[in-house]
């Protein structure tokens, strides 16, 4: 059975092909347009498909449209209710309904003419749940697991809580518009100057700046209301900060509301997931949805909720969609009650002769060393900075190792150096990546191991002052566990650093400048190498120094 999952409506397109039951390809639309998040979730840009992304996944597999047993659109306009019927200020939201329920035109008219009765509508959440929820990870031996979805918005609602049991999902409570914990976040992101339903992540980074001094009022905006379900209304945000500019300076005020709206989020998604799992008693959670990228609160249900196992979706924002979607409309899948996710590396790679060639059709000198952990471990010993692009790119927003920049964790200054290489604001933090077996000796307060990136962790005192630039403010790290079996140069490569230097860390950072995807082919790597003060880039197995493209060292 092949399944093509396709999220288009609101923002990061995407698509992902699920054949027999295996998950074979998943990428966004922006990897191949290099538009950020692939479009603007306005309904005058409901209509653009993810046409790229669409061409690759069906070329991955050797597969036209009339191969396809199922085209899933995470999205079901049938379940809708008008905006001003549900209380949201969005006039032109039935322009966004309309190209919805045009769907199946625009995909047939893009990819050819599909079998009949090929295309399925499933809804926005059950496509989020999905993602999570029938992944074999996320599920307890029993082939069970408790699933909550928060985000922006779907259909009708904001939210999702349920129980998957052997790949059949039963709802048990779902929060109606205009209630919403991430349309609630947007909004005290745009306010404090950010880009709304993008930069979501600089508001949790800013958090950790401020003192939750406003706690008590937004208890009052945002809290559990029994039931499985919330309340959550934008307020006035300029009563406690005032409104900031894109290019202003934040203060202290902008630092402590956006604590308070980090703490008063945290305590209300421990109060749904109580709930849920006084519902279904399953030891386990799957998250889906954008507000799982919330890492911070991951961690704490992790600590503090009830469950002994948080798995969250690595695409846990709406490109997930198109996985979740193509996972539910799979009878191989539900009939099996699961499927593996192996690893979050599904999108395009290049053979080791192709990363040749475009290096020789750049006339850029290289070498291929017999060593390449060595060759890279010595230049980050030396402090240089190293792009690393090497495997099949990472579906969702993590740099996990295919396409990342790498430094030396033990200089302090390195994470202003990487935040000027990228054109980043100075408070964001910088991740760490060790090696697996490692990972409980440095840190602690998060799962382990951790190889997607989705939880924060304490880093331990006596490790603070030899890791300083992957510390943050709090004293955290958003750190990545590498396992050697699915990623043995990265391994090798961290093996030889700490042989050098007595530091088992590297920071990994993703490959891109600000406002821009990250890198995905191997001319879009020459081209960051070329404009940013990187020493070394690695493309597979190939290495190029910055001296050989000016004649010096090859």
């Amino acid at each position: 059975m092949r399944v093509l999952g396709i999220n288009a409506l609101f923002h990061d397109p995407s698509v992902a092909l699920v054949v027999d039951g295996r998950i074979v390809a998943a990428a966004e639309e922006e990897r191949f347009s290099r538009r950020k998040h692939g479009k603007r979730p306005v309904p005058f840009a409901a209509w653009e498909l993810p046409s790229a992304a669409m061409a690759w996944c069906l070329e991955r597999a050797g597969l036209s449209a009339g191969d396809l047993d199922v085209v899933a659109y995470s999205y079901d306009p049938a379940l809708a209710t008008p905006a001003d019927q549900l209380g949201l200020d969005d006039p032109w939201d039935w322009l966004r309904q309309q190209y919805a329920e045009q769907a199946p035109r625009f995909i047939a008219a893009e990819l050819g003419e599909l079998p009949h009765g090929a295309f399925r509508f499933v809804p926005h959440h059950i496509a989020h749940a999905a993602s999570a929820g029938l992944v074999e990870a996320s599920q307890d031996s029993d082939g069970r697991t408790s699933v909550l979805v928060i985000d922006g918005r779907g259909e009708s609602a904001s939210h999702l809580a349920g129980e998957y049991d052997h790949g059949k999902l039963n709802i048990l409570a779902a929060q109606r518009l205009p209630d919403s914990l991430g349309l609630l976040y947007e909004s005290l992101t745009e306010h404090l100057g950010f880009l709304r339903s993008s930069d979501e992540y600089k508001v949790m980074a800013l958090a950790s700046y401020g003192r939750p001094r406003h706690l008590a009022e937004l208890r009052d905006v945002a809290h559990a209301t029994g039931g499985g379900g919330f309340t959550a209304r934008v307020p006035d945000w300029s009563q406690w900060a005032p409104r900031r500019g894109p290019q202003d300076a934040w203060n202290e005020a902008h630092a402590d509301l956006a604590a308070s709206l980090q703490a008063c989020l945290e305590e209300t998604l421990l109060d749904l997931a109580s709930w849920l799992h006084d519902q279904t008693g399953t030891t386990n959670l799957a998250m889906a949805g954008g507000t799982a990228l919330n890492c911070v609160a991951n961690s704490r249900l992790w600590r503090d909720s009830p469950f002994e196992s948080v798995w969250v979706q690595p695409a846990a924002g709406d490109a997930g969609t198109a996985l979740g979607a193509a996972l539910a409309a799979s009878e191989n899948v539900t009939q099996a009650g699961g499927t593996a996710f192996p690893t979050a590396a599904l999108g395009r790679e290049w053979s080791d002769a192709d990363l040749a060639g475009e290096l020789h059709r750049a006339r850029v000198p290289f070498r291929t060393p017999d060593d390449l952990p060595a060759v890279v471990a010595q230049v980050l010993a030396d402090d240089g900075i190293v792009a690393w692009f090497d495997g099949r790119s990472e579906f969702g927003p993590r740099a996990l190792g295919q396409r990342s920049l790498l430094a030396h964790p033990g200089n302090a200054d390195n994470l202003r150096r990487l935040n000027d290489v990228k054109g980043r604001e100075q408070f964001r933090p910088v991740a760490p990546m060790v090696r697996g077996e490692r990972a409980a000796e440095i840190f602690a307060g998060g799962p382990l191991p951790s190889p997607y990136m989705l939880f924060v962790h304490d880093v331990k005192p006596e490790w603070r002052e030899r890791i300083p630039a992957v510390t943050h403010v709090d004293g955290t790290a958003r750190a990545q566990t590498v396992d050697r079996a699915t990623n043995p140069r990265l391994a090798g490569m961290l093996e030889r650093f700490e042989q050098l230097t007595g530091v088992p860390v590297v920071i990994n950072t993703s490959l891109n400048t600000a406002g821009r995807p990250m890198v995905d082919t191997p001319r879009e790597a020459l081209e960051i190498f070329g404009s940013a003060p990187i020493d070394l880039l690695v493309l597979g197995p190939h290495v190029v120094r910055r001296g050989a493209l000016y004649g010096g060292d090859r």
